[in-house]
């Protein structure tokens, strides 16, 4: 049975210390300095992109989700086409799954917002790049005065389950339902078998932070605009699902069919012969596995 209580004889006193000044002026550290990393060469994916022609496109509908497949050694292209639209990314080594994009230990690497020139990595055990942002027209945004920026890394998804808990709603076209809709038609399995795989989402295009007050999660308006996008380079066979998100430009609200919804686009492009010599594709995490026994 759940327990009732919940005390579990802390003293909540809120009083504070004498040094309390003195314990909050004790500065941070980086958790984990990054300068290590593999370098990301932009020049050699530049050259690549240059000459590369497109293979593929897929035009997820408003509101709805869409797979596409990426060969490693590939780019592609996340554009808005006709108005203001964030999107919510999944990412999969299309040959395997339950290696999947994990958000968490990309923004520990690399931050809450990522762009160009950094990467987004793949779950335990494997932990290695999966994808490389090579372009964005959004990098100019930055931080802004609210501490919001684009791209994140910090919002799982809208969700039927978080909507239930806060309102008693019963809504089926948020980003979750959507990607699992989508993944279960491209790999022909049920809904069941589909949502297990769906994880938390890069967000794209879309503008958000935490309130400094209270640390919560918010959003604002998208400046993303048509013809804006964000690329990618494929640095594993991927099977992607992009849902384009019922909150639009997220201006105002998610998981409702309140806001006004636009198309994305998604392009593969595949580069000419000889212009990636020297790129491999990165190699699983090299820890034993042993963990100490």
């Amino acid at each position: 049975m759940c327990s009732a209580s919940n005390s579990l004889g802390r003293d909540h006193s809120t009083s504070s210390p004498k040094d309390a000044d003195a314990r909050r002026a004790v500065k941070p550290v980086i958790c984990y300095p990054n300068e290590t990393l593999p370098p990301v060469d932009l020049e050699l994916y530049g050259r690549a992109r240059a000459g590369a022609v497109k293979t593929d496109e897929v035009l997820v509908p408003a509101r709805d989700a869409a797979c596409f497949e990426v060969p490693a050694g590939h780019f592609f292209r996340i554009s808005s086409v006709e108005g203001a639209q964030v999107g919510d990314l999944n990412l999969w080594n299309r040959n395997d799954l339950a290696e999947r994009f994990y958000s968490g230990k990309t923004r520990a690497l690399h931050g809450t917002h990522i762009t160009a020139g950094e990467q987004m990595w793949t779950s335990f055990p494997n932990l290695r790049p999966m994808a490389t942002l090579t372009d964005d027209t959004l990098g100019w945004y930055g931080i802004d005065e609210y501490g919001g920026s684009v791209h994140d890394v910090i919002g799982t998804r809208c969700d039927p389950y978080t909507g239930n808990l806060l309102a008693g709603s019963q809504y089926h076209y948020c980003c979750h339902s959507n990607l699992t809709r989508a993944l279960a038609d491209h790999l022909g399995v049920s809904l069941s078998e589909a949502e297990p795989h769906v994880h938390d989402v890069l967000n794209v295009f879309m503008c958000t932070g935490f309130t400094r007050d209270t640390g919560q999660y918010f959003m604002k308006a998208s400046p993303v605009r048509p013809g804006d996008y964000l690329e990618f380079f494929a640095e594993l066979d991927l099977l992607g699902a992009l849902s384009a998100c019922p909150g639009g430009d997220c201006s105002a609200q998610h998981s409702s069919d309140t806001a006004a919804c636009y198309p994305l686009l998604v392009e593969v492009f595949a580069p000419a012969d000889g212009t990636l010599e020297g790129w491999v594709c990165p190699q699983v995490n090299g820890y034993d596995g042993s963990h100490g026994r």
